[in-house]
């Protein structure tokens, strides 16, 4: 793959898990990912957009504007069919203050109480926005679908993984293989839109 013309890029988040899968997408670029994490006194931000891709546009210009660096920002959560796209933007922040994995987990568990399994459809949405100093962008989007089991399965993942059933695989999402989770997830579909960007881009500026 050419090396992009950009040496580093900020990933505005805190979240571990998705800053560890998203080196792991980028890792054959060349990009110094940094995060959050390596800048202090970020300004907070309230995500009220009314779509993912609204809310990752707006972190992605935040950091950039105070890093003075490229930044690429996403928004993505859980649509459930049953509950009309519930929790959708609010997945991060599903059971109220305080939301952990396993608080979201149980309210969903518990909302789709005695709902067959044929009814119980959903899918993981990504929008992932690269955003340049100049204040131009792009976006991308990855999708996958799947359905809700009634209890967890398997460790690895993060967030509504381990209730995220693939047919295709029979397992949910948190006993797959994580190298297999970044080939296939709605991250790694956006991550694979991102980079192809970033190869067209160096292949430009040749």
């Amino acid at each position: 793959m050419s090396k992009s013309k950009y040496k580093e890029i900020v990933f505005a988040s805190k979240n571990r898990g998705k800053i560890r899968e998203a080196k792991a997408l980028l890792e054959e670029t060349g990009i110094i990912l940094s995060s959050l994490y390596d800048y202090l006194d970020t300004p907070e931000i309230i995500e009220d957009g009314r779509t993912f891709l609204e809310n990752a546009l707006k972190k992605a210009r935040v950091i950039s504007e105070y890093t003075g660096k490229t930044t690429i920002a996403d928004d993505s959560g859980l649509e459930v069919d049953y509950l009309g796209g519930e929790p959708g933007i609010h997945s991060a922040r599903y059971s109220g203050a305080g939301a952990t994995d396993e608080t979201n987990i149980q309210k969903l568990l518990e909302k789709l109480k005695g709902v067959p399994a044929e009814q119980r459809g959903a899918a993981f949405k990504c929008a992932l926005v690269l955003y340049r100093t100049d204040g131009t962008y792009d976006s991308f989007e990855g999708k996958l679908e799947g359905t809700i089991t009634a209890e967890k399965a398997g460790n690895e993942g993060f967030g509504y993984d381990p209730i995220f059933f693939l047919p295709e695989y029979d397992k949910t999402v948190a006993q797959i293989d994580p190298e297999l989770k970044n080939r296939i997830s709605h991250r790694a579909q956006a991550f694979a839109k991102l980079k192809k960007n970033l190869q067209e881009q160096a292949e430009y500026n040749k």
